[in-house]
């Protein structure tokens, strides 16, 4: 199947959650970024850990089977409970523990739109798949507009609402003090980003995403991304200027009114697919997402 590998990667259907045995292997590894701030990898989106005096603070959570594992990799680094759960966006891959942390008396908090989508069916039109409505614990108690500043752990940690990026929900978090960011789903770090357009995202406003980030780094920034490997500023603006090279060829072709089988065969992103395109997405699929972004705008 054309999509299979991200398919199953990423966005896995209601039914395959429940196969426990499709998660047996997987292993929760612990990168410690400064004294309070831990990165969590696993299946999914990459989690962000917050441990001090005051408790645990996560942001996302993977998936449902996951969560004892996971909750495993927390309780190695704090012995304090998770207190607190913010949720970058509403993909499955981030919120899939949320019901199972709710349950708990951890307190999610998400943007206003999160809240929206989760609560009702919810499409992905590139992957012709659907998700939700949540169960009444999965979702999040406490939504905001468009920043909220926790302040706990030593640190001043502020989530800012990026509209129309990777969907129309999403955050990023700055710890100032730690000087850490979490990108959630705006950045795919060495990978051609899914943008789910079918939800309002864009790649322009993915590229606003990276840009307001890399306003608040300097070159000792640890920055946290939705998914591949830990990452800084360098790497953050190479994938900006990636994404701002390719979109406006991309928007010319809409603009002379070319197919989308016309822009693909003209290979917009061929000086970028050696770097870009050994990911989730494959050149041909990630100049779909840009033309239906050009194309909505």
């Amino acid at each position: 199947m054309k999509f299979a590998l991200f398919l199953v990667s990423v966005f896995i259907s209601l039914s395959a959650l429940a196969q426990a045995d499709r998660f047996d292997k997987v292993q929760i590894k612990t990168t410690q970024l400064t004294q309070n701030i831990y990165m969590l990898e696993g299946e999914g989106g990459n989690i962000g850990v917050s441990a001090g005096e005051d408790g645990v603070f996560m942001i996302d959570d993977q998936f449902a089977p996951l969560t004892p594992r996971i909750l495993a990799a927390v309780k190695a680094i704090s012995d304090k409970p998770v207190r607190l759960l913010l949720n970058t966006h509403w993909h499955f891959d981030h919120v899939g523990g949320n019901e199972n942390l709710g349950k708990s008396g951890v307190v999610i908090i998400a943007q206003d739109n999160v809240r929206k989508r989760m609560s009702a069916k919810t499409a992905i039109d590139f992957f012709k798949s659907s998700y939700g409505p949540a169960a009444p614990a999965a979702l999040p108690v406490i939504t905001f507009n468009e920043t909220v500043t926790f302040h706990l752990n030593g640190d001043d940690a502020t989530a800012l609402h990026l509209a129309n990026a990777h969907t129309d929900g999403d955050s990023i978090i700055h710890f100032r003090n730690a000087n850490v960011i979490h990108m959630g789903d705006t950045y795919f770090n060495g990978l051609y980003p899914f943008i789910d357009v079918g939800t309002n995202g864009s790649v322009k406003g993915v590229i606003a995403a990276a840009d307001r980030a890399l306003a608040m780094s300097d070159d000792n920034t640890k920055i946290i991304p939705g998914h591949g490997p830990l990452s800084n500023k360098r790497e953050l603006k190479a994938y900006r200027d990636m994404l701002a090279a390719v979109y406006p060829k991309v928007e010319r072709m809409v603009k002379a009114k070319k197919t989308l089988a016309q822009v693909i065969a003209a290979k917009p992103t061929k000086d970028y697919d050696a770097a870009w395109g050994n990911g989730f997405l494959k050149p041909e699929q990630f100049v779909e997402i840009v033309y239906a972004s050009a194309t909505k705008r």
